[in-house]
């Protein structure tokens, strides 16, 4: 671990070093759980939040965009329950004064029993060899079904006291485990407490007649309340879908592991409208078509593992989770949530206005159930650029950290790189940048050796360096250099917008 460790904090040093991310707010020591994304970064931000939207709103012609405002009526998060019920089990430690997220603590406390059992299972590999079979491992080895027991039971104690919000209970299952504060060691913990997570303003001019207004701690209500006027305007017919990306904001006491969990963040959310009884199939449908949108970017499907809620949410009847293994393990990036009629039912109730939609096959009028695709913009950025970063040793003994961004995704596609700054190179090289730059984001470099250049443009992730140089002037070929393999092809400076495009395509 301590080397997945020392990467990651290679990877966040490597970040603010090459524009992707800046602590905000550094030159006044910054402000915890919250990023700035760079001139890198903020291209890469936008090249996931463009390719999300084109598999989900261009490729669909039942799914349109919106985008909602942050402010909404304070009664929406009345009627979505987050008023009453968005809150995070929090505890004290009194020794160091720090304060955690109690389904943390018990979660982290599962997954070292759950590290303990892949610890035998690969013990049981090596000794067993080709004859090794894992499930029947699983199933009958001792120890692993003691451990298994071990999950079961904390699970079913926690999960219970959590849906009688027995907090309590939950203390004391805490010091029953043994569980023992990272910070300083010991077991004096204060008693659980409920603490909601959204952020409260006054709006208004005069602060006695301001009302209270909350920044929306999720992007899905923006579009249950937009329902009607999409249906409607759009004249949609069930089964249908409205997708929306924006930012999102959540108190969270424990923001940690650099971009994963903050309190400013961006959402991608697209929400289906499905006729009732058949919300399971359209669930079982949208977690297939998740899981190839994240395996098209060519990140193997091991880094992906499948969650199934033990506990579900108030609002729903399924939920799964696509997680992603981080350098800090393996951890919710998407979620696929049959949200049932939940959200439109209380929107009907407290607004007091029909949210209904009159099915012409059926010749009746029904509230259509929901199945959300919800996942984390910076945290898919922090899977890509995790998966992404390599420090490699060479064949000739150098070293060089590489940034093997999906190309489609990559910053920039292309570094235009006159060989020296002089003899008429700069020139040519402005040429060939004059011809890409409209189709393809590039970047123009002429300081440094070519060698340095290069490095450069592998740290940022760039998949392809154009070199000009004195057999260009000579017969308009120049050097396509590729950034995984470093090999070279010397091609047609016509040709290049044409192998850059298929070259993309080919890497989809």
């Amino acid at each position: 671990m301590a080397n997945n460790e020392e990467l990651f904090k290679n990877l966040i040093a490597h970040a603010k070093e090459y524009g992707f991310i800046f602590p905000s707010s550094e030159i006044y020591d910054g402000l915890a759980g919250v990023y700035d994304y760079g001139q890198n970064g903020v291209e890469l931000k936008n090249n996931i939040r463009q390719y999300w939207w084109k598999a989900m709103v261009q490729h669909h012609e039942n799914i349109v965009g919106i985008d909602a405002a942050i402010f909404m009526h304070p009664t929406v998060w009345k009627a979505s329950g987050h008023v009453d019920a968005f809150n995070d089990p929090l505890i004290d430690n009194k020794d160091s004064k720090k304060r955690y997220r109690a389904d943390v603590l018990v979660e982290d406390h599962i997954a070292k029993i759950e590290a303990k059992i892949a610890k035998e299972v690969e013990k049981a590999a090596k000794r067993f060899g080709d004859a090794f079979n894992e499930e029947q491992f699983r199933t009958t080895n001792p120890r692993v079904l003691e451990y298994t027991s071990q999950i079961d039971d904390i699970k079913q104690k926690f999960y219970g006291a959590l849906e009688r919000n027995d907090l309590e209970a939950i203390r004391q299952l805490i010091i029953d485990l043994g569980i023992v504060c990272p910070v300083s060691g010991t077991r004096n913990w204060t008693e659980v407490r409920q603490f909601n997570l959204m952020f409260s303003t006054a709006m208004g001019s005069v602060s006695e007649e301001a009302s209270t207004v909350y920044l929306r701690p999720e992007t899905a209500q923006g579009i249950f309340v937009n329902y009607l006027n999409v249906q409607k305007t759009g004249r949609m017919k069930i089964p249908f879908g409205i997708a929306q990306t924006g930012k999102a904001f959540r108190n969270e006491i424990v923001a940690r592991q650099f971009i994963f969990r903050m309190r400013e963040f961006e959402q991608m959310e697209m929400q289906y409208f499905v006729r009732p009884g058949t919300e399971m199939e359209w669930f079982n449908y949208w977690k297939q078509e998740r899981m190839k949108w994240h395996l098209s970017l060519g990140i193997p499907a091991e880094k992906y593992r499948w969650h199934d809620h033990e506990k579900l949410a108030h609002y729903a009847n399924a939920a799964s989770d696509i997680e992603f293994e981080f350098p800090f393990g393996f951890k919710e990036l998407e979620g696929i949530h049959s949200r049932t009629d939940f959200d439109l039912s209380n929107h009907q109730k407290y607004s007091g206005k029909k949210i209904q939609y009159f099915d012409p096959e059926l010749n009746d009028s029904y509230t259509p159930y929901v199945v959300e695709t919800s996942i984390g913009l910076d945290r898919m950025f922090l899977a890509v650029l995790s998966y992404a970063y390599h420090e490699e040793k060479l064949e000739d003994g150098s070293e060089r950290v590489v940034l093997r961004i999906p190309p489609v995704l990559a910053p920039y596609k292309a570094a235009v790189l006159p060989l020296v700054a002089k003899d008429g190179l700069p020139e040519k090289a402005r040429e060939v940048m004059d011809t890409l730059k409209f189709e393809f984001m590039c970047q123009y470099e002429e300081k440094d050796s070519i060698g340095r250049r290069y490095r450069r443009q592998d740290a940022i992730g760039t998949p392809y360096a154009i070199t000009i140089d004195h057999q260009t002037l000579e017969d308009n070929t120049v050097t396509i250099r590729e950034r995984d393999t470093m090999q070279q092809d010397r091609v047609n400076i016509e040709q290049l917008p044409k192998i850059i495009r298929k070259r993309l395509q080919d890497n989809k």
